[in-house]
């Protein structure tokens, strides 16, 4: 039974570190840190391509031409580039009858002929770049109109390589799932305020970000830009920040099952994910970056795993202790009242809160089998309710 309790223990260990005890440690030791805050200089504006990567979007391209043709930035160095990943709708034609009505605007369609996925087309689109850095946004994603000179700012060294920008969730009052989505967003940007302030962000977001177009990398397509750039960077002794100062404004998934399949995406290469590369550990050499990783990312890339092993250890382990014993008969709890609210549809927020977390695992699950089974996709069908 010792390897059942360590197996518990451990298991035990990386679910409580992920949920309570990575956040709280993070806010205890940014009050040790609380004097630095991001630098920012407003001189610095370069010449930028602003990308947008799209797949049959005709929904919502319209929408996000008028939106990026209004930022504020000199109209002498931003051009626009519409990177359409294979798209079959009406997206192209749209694109161009823009491009056609307003000949005063830099803007330029490139068009993938085969669709293999936003980071694939965000590769083809990035060659034909000559602007000193690069934005990209997604097509649902509305951008605040002084994002991109907030991104700029940010750019205050060499060795800062990429700057995040804050998606905010507009529709997070439409029901209970975009509103508990918006809710662990919220909580996420916190933590990531205090990695930036302290050293660099284990992660980004897709919905707006940006980097020196020297410093682009060709990831592999399956990857994506939020999750493998900052990782990239800081192996290479640069930094990744937030500037939360820098908006794009978004739709969650308004139905579980669109949250569900996102969160599956996510998780198409969460087994490497979990430790990407070994130097991670190297704690003398990366410092606080090391720390972050695991806290933030490899613990939680472990939760579907580690939620099992403590279910199967402390029903092995409930008849020696009352311990083992409350804790196995806490998780069937837990686990009841998920699939109560998945058949009744009670809107309660504590009963949702239980639901979305048990989602959140299972897509885990999800991703992990597809990964095994050769069906994970560099490519995914988009969820409508956030269009």
């Amino acid at each position: 039974m010792l390897l059942v309790k360590l197996m518990f223990f451990i298991s035990g260990f990386i679910i409580v570190w992920a949920m309570v005890g990575y956040p709280v440690s993070l806010k205890l030791i940014g009050r040790l840190f609380k004097l630095r805050k991001l630098d920012k200089d407003y001189l610095h504006k370069p010449t930028v391509t602003v990308m947008v990567v799209a797949h049959n979007e005709e929904k919502v391209i319209l929408e996000k031409l008028h939106n990026i043709i209004e930022i504020e930035y000199p109209k002498e160095k931003i051009e626009f580039l519409i990177a359409s990943d294979n798209s079959t709708d009406k997206t192209n034609e749209i694109v161009r009858d823009f491009i056609y009505k307003n000949p005063d605007k830099s803007i330029r369609l490139f068009e993938v002929k085969c669709r293999k996925g936003k980071t694939n087309a965000q590769n083809e689109a990035q060659k034909t770049v000559t602007t000193e850095y690069l934005v990209m946004t997604d097509a649902n994603s509305m951008m605040d109109r002084n994002a991109v000179k907030e991104l700029m700012a940010a750019f205050t060294s060499e060795d800062i390589a990429y700057v995040s920008g804050r998606l905010s969730i507009i529709n997070q009052g439409s029901s209970d799932v975009s509103n508990a989505e918006a809710s662990y967003w919220d909580s996420d940007l916190a933590s990531r305020e205090i990695e930036a302030r302290i050293q660099t962000i284990t992660a980004g977001n897709g919905a707006l970000y940006a980097c020196r177009t020297k410093d682009y990398y060709d990831f592999n397509p399956i990857e994506c830009h939020d999750s493998a750039m900052p990782i990239y960077y800081a192996l290479k002794g640069k930094k990744a920040v937030c500037n939360h100062e820098a908006i794009a404004y978004e739709k969650a998934g308004e139905v579980i099952e669109d949250e569900f399949k996102r969160k599956v995406r996510m998780n198409r290469i969460i087994l490497k994910h979990i430790l990407p590369d070994l130097r991670i550990l190297n704690i003398f050499k990366y410092k606080w970056f090391s720390y972050f990783y695991f806290g933030h990312r490899t613990c939680r890339y472990l939760l579907w795993i580690s939620h099992l092993l403590v279910l199967i250890a402390s029903a092995l382990l409930f008849r020696e202790s009352l311990f083992y014993l409350m804790v196995f008969e806490g998780q069937v709890v837990f686990y009841m009242l998920a699939l109560a609210r998945a058949v009744t549809k009670n809107e309660n927020k504590f009963l949702t809160l239980i639901y979305y977390y048990t989602v959140t695992i299972i897509a885990q699950w999800f991703g992990v089998y597809r990964i095994l089974t050769g069906k994970a996709k560099p490519f995914w069908e988009k969820a409508e309710s956030t269009r």
